[in-house]
């Protein structure tokens, strides 16, 4: 969902499991069930409405979606952030910019958009092999990688692992190591009763538009929604969160190689996390090509930023070229 950084998505259920408590002391037994057996045939009913989009590639024994667009021979692979519940839709702003010049590969991870849930644990290991294996299965060989939020994070360990294939790294106000509050555990115990109590759904409800002010149609919109229905109480997503705490301290001490060209876009307004931007200058500067940009905007910096994105990116992946 829009906002949710790791410390975003700790808030977001820590304000849940205070309105459950007031819940639960001040809503009758039978005002419970009620709002149980509505969520539970809205969810029936919802489901059979989202839209297919994408393509599916098969990853072990269940199936992995990815949205590919343009058709160029320099590819740009796109990874998402912790909680968004449709990574395919959710980077449309930022691949429409991209598309003309690059062939775009939007990665939905196990238990995102239209992806299977999966029961292997969400280890950085694990989600890393997985997204490997999707692009080994496209034939994509060489690419840049960009990646927003926690996928900052996995990204070291995918660099690592796969260096020959990345071109380059672009953060899109990406997670990094030692980051204050991110080996804090996301309290994920009662996700799953919220949601099938109904009490996610009313939360949304009575929420503001998370996609206020975004560049999506009202169709993009509603599909997110549905999909935040599926996805965000779902097993998958859960346990991700379960694992953020030990994916941080994982990551603990881990950087780019430093003949990595990395570019990196840090929103200036963050108020969750200190030192947000010296963070990332620090890892810029840990490698011998690093820039970094500074903007103003929400988490999902790729929603009303992705033109610039976009010319800083074809800007900075050219220079990388001639390199």
């Amino acid at each position: 969902m829009p906002g949710w950084s790791a410390e975003g998505v700790k808030k977001s259920v820590d304000k849940a499991l205070v309105i459950t408590l007031l819940v639960v002391l001040g809503l009758p037994a039978l005002g419970l069930m009620a709002t149980t057996g509505v969520n539970a045939v809205a969810t029936s009913i919802e489901a059979s409405e989202i839209a297919s989009y994408g393509q599916k590639v098969r990853v072990g024994d269940r199936e992995l979606n990815v949205v590919i667009s343009g058709d160029h021979a320099d590819t740009v692979v796109l990874l998402p952030g912790l909680g968004t519940v449709a990574p395919g839709l959710d980077f449309a702003p930022l691949i429409d910019e991209l598309d003309d010049t690059y062939r775009v590969i939007a990665v939905e991870p196990f238990g995102t958009g239209l992806s299977d849930q999966t029961d292997a644990p969400r280890t950085t290991a694990n989600i890393v092999a997985e997204v490997h294996e999707a692009l080994a299965q496209l034939g994509v060989a060489r690419y840049a990688l960009a990646a927003h939020s926690i996928s900052g994070l996995y990204a070291l360990t995918y660099v690592e692992e796969f260096r020959d294939e990345v071109s380059a790294f672009v953060g899109i106000d990406s997670s990094v190591p030692g980051q204050p509050g991110g080996e804090e555990p996301i309290p994920t115990d009662l996700i799953g009763t919220l949601n099938d109590l109904g009490i996610t759904r009313a939360i949304r409800a009575v929420s503001p538009d998370p996609y206020a002010e975004t560049p999506f149609t009202a169709e993009t919109k509603r599909q997110m929604g549905l999909l935040a229905t599926k996805n965000s109480a779902a097993s998958t997503m859960v346990d991700e969160m379960a694992h953020a705490a030990d994916n941080f301290r994982d990551a603990a001490g881990r950087s780019f190689p430093v003949d990595l060209p990395v570019l990196l876009f840090v929103r200036l307004d963050d108020t969750d996390v200190e030192g947000w931007v010296g963070l990332h200058r620090e890892q810029a500067a840990s490698v011998t090509h690093g820039i970094l940009v500074e903007m103003h905007g929400d988490h999902y910096l790729h929603y009303a930023n992705s033109p610039q994105i976009a010319r800083d990116m074809d800007s900075f992946l050219a220079e990388v070229d001639r390199r």
